[in-house]
């Protein structure tokens, strides 16, 4: 989805000024928010501002192409993240994530106590956020540390990089939703290679480096988090079943792949793709629908049969508070981009990477690193990366529906490596597991940069023959 249908005006300025002009724009949005501590959005607000006066966009279209640039992005962002997060919520608070964990364990045993840590935070990282899905499970995965004994590293990093691999390249966390908007690539479609990426990916790069970080740094249990998580009710506190939770965690992803499987199916002739059942069918497995039916799911069987409607209420309001800033971010991203657009600056970065000859998704890995490592946030770096590449993206020719979401993926990639001393993640996750600057620079930055190299890497490949 792209912000104007209609002829782009011709831009005030040649390509090199436009090109500086945008220059400009990153760098003073990086001063913002790195050197001035303002707040994401309000930095990116007043950078879309600045740039469009700057390009000399029509003084009667400045307000539209902002306003127009964050609706455009919130329409599909603000659903998936809200409903994900209601889902998220619910699972956490009546104890889906001790069952999830637990029965995992159980059924793996001792020696795959890592592997099924990861998993269940493979699973329960599908609606919930990093840090949210890490706070949960660390009382888990500190008593699994204390129970089975060793570095707690050995436990930890396999889920908090599944909680990451999950949150950088899966919808319908707002990073990969908001990049996809911005670039139009299918959310189903993204969806399938999200996971088909991002399974591989976290075994090589979270499993694997996990149980070896873990035999190399000895790290001791820290003391913190020790009582586990007690989630206020006035009502019974009955847990759920794991099968209950596992079918509150898969009902979207089924409802999603029947969309996109039809939409293949159909494309091939297989089925007709006027049917009435087809078109039935494949509403209930658009992303924002699927994510409301797996909602009211959740409510009716995590929800009012363990708790009054009151207490439901309160949980699902209370899912909501924490993800405003994030969709504020990605709306404002999408303004950014859509500005970008609007001036010409996106069409004058098009012209330069075809005469480089850089292939797009290289192109788009390598920027949204750089912003990365620039400013410390994923979500920005995301959101703006893809406005940045979006022109670009739509003047390329003979880019599928496939290549799109492999570039959404490139762009997640470069926004997840080298997470450091500017990354909220970085602090978080160093301060819960009681490591040192160094220590955490050691492993949880090493992971990160794996995740997103290994990511980029398999979706590169995956461009290459596909």
């Amino acid at each position: 989805m792209f912000l104007v249908e209609d002829a782009v005006p011709e831009p005030a300025y040649g390509s090199g000024p436009l090109l500086a002009i945008a220059a400009a724009a990153v760098a003073l949005l990086l001063l913002l928010i790195i050197r001035f501590k303002v707040h994401a959005f309000v930095a990116l607000v007043l950078v879309s501002f600045l740039t469009a006066l700057a390009t000399k966009i029509a003084p009667a279209d400045v307000v539209t192409t902002l306003t127009d640039g964050f609706g455009t992005t919130l329409a599909s962002v603000a659903l998936l993240v809200g409903l994900g997060a209601m889902i998220g919520r619910l699972l956490e608070v009546t104890g889906g994530a001790q069952v999830l964990a637990d029965t995992l364990i159980t059924r793996f045993g001792e020696d795959r106590a890592p592997f099924a840590l990861g998993v269940a935070s493979l699973l329960f990282g599908f609606p919930i956020f990093f840090d949210a899905g890490l706070v949960v499970m660390l009382p888990i995965i500190f008593s699994v540390a204390r129970r089975f004994g060793g570095s707690v590293l050995r436990y930890a990093l396999p889920a908090a990089g599944a909680f990451a691999v999950m949150h950088a390249f899966v919808p319908p966390h707002p990073g990969p939703v908001a990049a996809a908007d911005l670039v139009g690539a299918d959310i189903g479609l993204l969806l399938v290679f999200g996971l088909l990426v991002g399974l591989p990916t976290w075994f090589l790069a979270s499993y694997l480096y996990g149980v070896w970080a873990g035999s190399r740094y000895m790290v001791d249990v820290p003391d913190l988090l020790s009582g586990g998580p007690v989630p206020e009710t006035k009502g019974e506190t009955r847990l759920p079943s794991f099968g209950l939770v596992l079918a509150v965690l898969l009902l979207p992803m089924v409802l999603i792949f029947v969309d996109t499987g039809l939409n293949t199916l159909a494309t091939q002739g297989v089925v007709d793709g006027d049917a009435t059942w087809v078109a039935a069918l494949r509403i209930i497995g658009k992303t924002p629908i699927a994510l409301l039916i797996t909602t009211l799911f959740a409510m009716v069987v995590l929800g009012w049969r363990r708790r009054s409607m009151a207490d439901v209420e309160t949980i699902m309001n209370d899912a909501l508070a924490p993800v405003c800033a994030i969709i504020l971010i990605t709306g404002a991203g999408g303004m950014f981009g859509g500005v970008l657009r609007a001036s010409g600056i996106g069409q004058a970065l098009a012209e330069t990477l075809e005469s480089t000859g850089l292939p797009v998704i290289v192109a788009a890995f390598v920027v949204s690193a750089a912003l990365r490592v620039a400013q410390g946030s994923a979500t920005v770096a995301l959101t703006t990366a893809a406005g940045l590449m979006a022109p670009t993206i739509e003047a390329s020719s003979g880019l599928t529906s496939i290549d799109l979401v492999l570039v959404v993926i490139a762009i997640a990639g470069g926004a997840t490596v080298l997470s450091h001393v500017n990354d909220s993640g970085f602090w978080l996750v160093g301060r819960f597991l009681g490591m040192d600057e160094k220590t955490t620079l050691k492993t949880w930055t090493v992971m990160e940069t794996l995740i997103g190299g290994i990511g980029f890497v398999l979706a590169f490949a995956l461009s290459l023959v596909l």
